[in-house]
């Protein structure tokens, strides 16, 4: 609910922030797109109001079957929930990119071919079909409240909203430490350097730590969208166009291990071999991958 009663807010900061941007310079400023994120997250409200989530069921008794009770009385057992659901989101969003099941929600909120603050409240209709919330059960398993879990992660969305702005500058010595505009703007990147990197949230120390990091270069502009870039402004062509996708690959598949990879394996897998994997794209392009990638 505090991303809920926010969304208010963060909807009238991005209405200003693309008025000034479009008389300031950006005639270019995507209304279409702006209106597209906007009929996102009326949709995913309802939806969210008329359904139960896939997982929801489960934190009861996963919670009744905890290992642990962690007292929230001072501020380590805190801290320890923060880097807790750092280490869980970094990995829920590294999967999101990673995983085709997850992908087919999460690419709704790549799909904007502008990054803007409007682009930070689109998220998909079918986020609880997919049940991406599994990766936060081992937090409230180990003895965390599932209450102060979610809304250490909705505090942690809240955070990521101003992160899509492309008018904020790098940051300092804050880039080595935190997520920041700089870093989320590779983020939504669609240029073969930037691809599947720094999926922190309010931290970026996970990225450099597992080798996802990448920094934004002055001589490498972003380039934002999915890699195919979506030019739909339909809500609900945008909500389901992944999925539409994956239905036709499952529909083509002639084995379980087809069905397998195209369900759980990378975007852009093809059991012909001719896919388009971040690998697959790397690798015809001779791009490094951002592990590999030197003086970040």
């Amino acid at each position: 609910m505090i991303l809920y009663w926010s969304i208010p807010v963060l909807i009238l900061i991005a209405t200003i922030e693309g008025l000034v941007l479009s008389r300031t310079g950006r005639r270019d400023y995507d209304w279409g797109a702006y209106f597209a994120s906007l009929g996102d997250f009326l949709g995913r409200t309802i939806i969210d109001i008329g359904t139960l989530s896939l997982l929801g069921l489960g934190y009861r008794w996963i919670w009744q079957h905890r290992i642990w009770t962690v007292p929230l009385d001072d501020w380590s057992a805190f801290a320890l929930l923060f880097i807790g659901q750092e280490f869980a989101y970094y990995w829920a969003h590294r999967s999101a990119h990673r995983l085709r099941w997850f992908w087919a929600t999460h690419s709704v909120h790549h799909s904007s071919n502008q990054l803007n603050l409007s682009a930070a409240y689109r998220f998909g209709w079918t986020g609880r079909l997919s049940g991406s919330t599994i990766f936060y059960l081992p937090l409230i398993w180990l003895g965390f409240p599932p209450r102060a879990v979610f809304v250490t992660l909705a505090l942690n969305l809240l955070y990521q909203f101003m992160l899509h702005a492309t008018w904020i500058p790098k940051l300092g010595w804050l880039e080595y430490l935190f997520n920041t505009p700089s870093h989320h703007r590779v983020h939504h990147a669609a240029n073969l350097d930037y691809l599947d990197a720094n999926y922190g949230g309010v931290l970026i120390v996970f990225d450099r730590l597992f080798g996802t990091f990448r920094a934004e270069r002055a001589d490498l502009p972003c380039r934002y969208g999915l890699v195919t870039p979506l030019t739909a402004r339909n809500t609900v062509a945008i909500a389901f166009h992944e999925w539409r996708a994956l239905a036709r690959d499952l529909r083509q598949a002639r084995s379980m291990h087809a069905v397998w990879l195209h369900l759980f394996g990378p975007p852009g897998w093809r059991a012909d071999g001719a896919g388009r994997t971040t690998e697959d794209l790397r690798r015809s392009a001779e791009v490094p991958s951002p592990a590999a990638a030197p003086g970040d």
